[in-house]
């Protein structure tokens, strides 16, 4: 079982010799219905595989379904610290989410680790981590490819919330960078059924290429409508695009989408000399064994990466304090900032005091949907 590989990778840790204590509650909040739902099944299905048990202390998970809503998430956030007294928060998955709930566990001193692609803030919330991306690092992989294809004009087309303004901020930065012009500015609501309008006004702009701001099987919207009008031109997306929801919803009119995702989306297609590859082999080896070979994707693998910086600094955390204390809480933020070269599924984490993120580019691959799968760009 993962449970029992993920063990393995902490053997040092783990062998710490450490009295038995109280049991250590890690609240989870995940996306588990609502518009995000094709995302939130891998999140939580991962946890199926998360250890019971870390250097002695029994592991309580409180998983929690926000519905796709960041009020929902916020009210479930306060519950689980003011009632359940969680150690630590797993999640929120919804990057509003993340947003909302973050100054209440900061406030509370109750280590988060954010699977969205929030960028905290160390200095002004020293108790947020993320295991995501950061949309910088992402969309900047993206436009390296859009470079190196001779485009030199991009349509964008996003969510009408803080997601879509988060990737349209990075991609305004990475068309500065590479030279592209951006030549719009489309938005839809996740629940929206429709995109044509939007579809046709790109469509008129005639781009060389379209951005998405975008998650899940809502993006598949905009790709059908644009194909539906004839559009030619190369259609990318970002990393919360990258499921096989998203295949199974578009079909083949997604054939030829390219987008950036986290190696483990892609593990048996890694460089053998990839540090990730083992790692995310060893997960999903063992997660499609019970899930299926199609059920392959990156939702999961933050899902294990957060467990995996939390089981990390368990051990540290144990000599500050005795689980459901305010000084364990503090040793395993402290411990969380310190982890360094850390290779989880979906990158490798050095933490530092002002970088709660910690990744590099080892934790961004390529792909297009080729012949109905995701297919590594070599």
């Amino acid at each position: 079982m993962v449970a029992r590989v993920l063990a393995a990778a902490l053997a040092t840790m783990l062998a710490a010799t450490v009295p038995a204590m109280a049991q250590i509650k890690v609240g989870v909040i995940l996306s588990i219905s609502g518009p995000g739902a094709a995302m939130g099944v891998g999140y939580k299905a991962a946890f199926d595989f998360m250890p019971q048990e870390v250097a002695g202390q029994k592991i309580e998970y409180i998983i929690r379904d926000d519905a796709t809503d960041a009020e929902n998430a916020y009210k479930i956030a306060d519950k689980l610290i003011a009632e359940e007294h969680v150690d630590a928060l797993i999640g929120p998955s919804l990057y509003t989410s993340d947003v909302a709930v973050q100054p209440l566990a900061n406030a509370a001193h109750v280590p988060m680790i954010a699977m969205a692609p929030l960028v905290p803030e160390p200095a002004k919330f020293p108790y947020s981590f993320a295991d995501a991306q950061p949309l910088s690092l992402m969309v900047s992989v993206v436009f390296r490819h859009m470079q190196a294809q001779g485009i030199k004009t991009v349509g964008f087309i996003g969510f009408a919330d803080g997601w879509g303004d988060q990737v349209h901020a990075a991609t305004v930065q990475a068309a500065a960078a590479t030279g592209i012009k951006l030549v719009a500015d489309e938005r839809y609501a996740r629940t929206d059924t429709t995109v044509q309008a939007q579809a046709l006004k790109l469509m008129t702009l005639h781009p060389d290429a379209v951005m998405m701001g975008n998650s899940a099987t809502p993006a598949v919207l905009p790709v059908a409508a644009l194909r539906r009008l004839g559009y030619r031109g190369a259609i990318y997306g970002n990393h919360g695009i990258v499921s096989p929801a998203f295949i199974r919803v578009g079909g083949t009119a997604v054939d030829g989408v390219i987008a950036d995702t986290s190696p483990v989306a892609v593990y048996d297609q890694l460089a053998a000399d990839n540090p990730v590859k083992p790692v995310a082999t060893a997960f999903m080896t063992e997660y499609t064994k019970k899930n299926g070979a199609a059920s392959v994707n990156p939702f999961a693998g933050y899902s294990y990466d957060a467990m995996l910086l939390i089981a990390h600094a368990i051990p540290a955390a144990l000599t500050r304090g005795k689980p459901g204390s305010e000084a364990f809480r503090v040793g395993l933020r402290d411990a969380l900032e310190a982890t360094h070269g850390l290779v989880g599924v979906s990158g490798v984490y050095d933490m530092s005091p002002t970088d709660h993120n910690g990744q590099d580019t080892r934790a961004a691959v390529l792909v297009a949907v080729r012949h109905g799968e995701w297919t590594a760009i070599r």
